[in-house]
């Protein structure tokens, strides 16, 4: 809803001597994804919190994941609102669903997007600040020694079965990284991958490898994206980089995902003034990080981690909301 018409609705409620207050209990009843990966979880108990307290909605949250969630919105109108919507793996669905008025994208939840690449320790880049690029990286193998062979670099895969080790293994072999001393290192399970980062840390030893944000593991340890020296090439992504056994894979950078908020039609159209919040309401892979970190460290809850949000990270999210409503979301912390 447009900010005239939320406008206009308001001064007719007025007009009719219906107070504000009925404007939020017009959001009713409303269903949100709780999807089964951490940041998503954890957005969804921010917007249960703010929405519950700040605009007067009772809202139920059901377990989520990409798909199943997008074909439920797209085919049932069920759930109200997915808050974290990688839209890439549904965008030509998700585009029709919109064009034909069954969906809404509002805001993007990660302003960033989500972000996958070739990563250094923060640490190393500062003290080695000629190393902007995957190729500067790869120029020095000495500064990233390889767990089972010091004496050769280490560019650390992704676990078998995950998307992320086809462009791996593919771009490690565009590079021709072994002819310039480099192994690609298996690193069995995604527990075996954040390890690896967390022991290079820990001995402030060199580390290059694949990784993706917003995560616990990139919230607690600085690590820097290197660049690819190229743009992505997303026909060619979809053709060799992402592909099995491509024959002759080429040097391509990876895409940033798109990552949005997106709600049925009948939440846009009934939600009210809550429908402002969810076209303004976004945060930074930085901070969804610190906050994964927290709640990794403390063994939290998706509920838990949304109350540390809410109550470290003010400056943040009261700028989302009007100030009445930001303090009805403050006294309820």
């Amino acid at each position: 809803m447009s900010k005239q018409r939320i406008a206009s609705a308001l001064a007719l409620m007025a007009g009719l001597g219906l107070s504000p207050a009925l404007a939020e209990d017009a959001c009713g009843a409303i269903s949100v994804a709780e999807m089964n990966w951490a940041s998503a979880g954890v957005a969804a108990w921010v917007d249960k919190i703010i929405l519950e307290n700040g605009y007067g909605c009772d809202v139920t949250l059901v377990t989520g994941d990409t798909m199943p969630t997008f074909t439920s919105m797209n085919e049932k109108s069920e759930p109200d609102l997915a808050p974290e919507l990688w839209v890439n793996a549904v965008r030509t669905p998700l585009d029709a669903a919109v064009a034909e008025g069954r969906m809404v994208i509002a805001a993007p939840m990660l302003s960033d997007g989500g972000v996958e690449g070739w990563w250094i320790p923060k640490y190393l880049a500062d003290a080695h600040p000629e190393i902007k690029t995957v190729q500067d990286a790869l120029e020095h193998p000495e500064l990233f020694p390889a767990p089972e062979d010091p004496s050769r670099g280490g560019v650390h895969n992704c676990p078998s079965g995950w998307n992320c080790r086809v462009s791996t293994t593919n771009l490690f072999r565009a590079l021709d990284a072994e002819s310039k001393g480099f192994d690609l290192v298996d690193t069995g399970s995604a527990a075996g991958l954040d390890g690896s980062i967390a022991n290079a840390y820990e001995r402030k030893q060199g580390w290059l490898g694949y990784y993706w944000a917003p995560t616990a593991i990139l919230g607690k340890y600085e690590m820097t994206r290197l660049d690819w020296g190229v743009p992505n090439d997303r026909a060619e992504w979809d053709s060799c980089t992402a592909v099995p056994d491509c024959p002759e894979p080429k040097v391509n950078a990876y895409p940033v995902s798109d990552v949005y908020t997106v709600v049925t039609r009948e939440f846009a159209d009934k939600a009210g003034v809550a429908m402002d919040y969810v076209q303004t309401r976004q945060w930074d892979n930085q901070t969804v990080g610190k906050v994964l970190a927290w709640m990794d460290e403390n063994q939290g809850t998706n509920e838990d981690a949304a109350y540390h949000f809410l109550e470290n990270y003010k400056d943040m999210w009261t700028k989302w909301l009007p100030e009445d409503v930001a303090g009805k979301v403050e006294a309820a912390l």
